[in-house]
């Protein structure tokens, strides 16, 4: 059971305790959580994260191809593969949308990137 992290605060279940969810929702969580976190920023687990944050350095054709190789490496350790990667880009933001494939199953996740001016 993990609990839901929403813009750095867990998600309040409205009785005094936090959200939590289980199975492919729990693996979703912990996948969006690695996702946006930018890697190295914990110095115990300097393998914990992802570099999608450089994603504002590379020139905007290369861009995608980078968010997938950036996903890859930061869910390495999770029982799944990425399989698709869409990078939509609009102003100075981005919406990254992984597909993913664990045990025969699709899931998606989408996370927002910034700095893609």
């Amino acid at each position: 059971m993990a609990l839901i992290l929403r813009e750095g605060d867990y998600v309040p279940d409205g009785k005094g305790g936090f959200q939590t969810v289980q199975g492919t929702q729990e693996l979703l969580e912990r996948v969006l959580w690695k996702l946006t976190v930018r890697r190295g920023s914990f110095p115990l687990l300097p393998e914990l994260g992802s570099r999608l944050h450089l994603l504002s350095r590379a020139p905007a054709g290369e861009r995608e191809a980078l968010a997938g190789q950036y996903a890859a490496q930061a869910l390495a350790d999770e029982d799944v593969t990425v399989d698709t990667v869409s990078l939509a880009q609009e102003g100075g933001r981005g919406t990254l949308t992984v597909g993913l494939l664990r045990r025969g199953e699709r899931l998606t996740a989408t996370v927002e990137v910034n700095g893609l001016g």
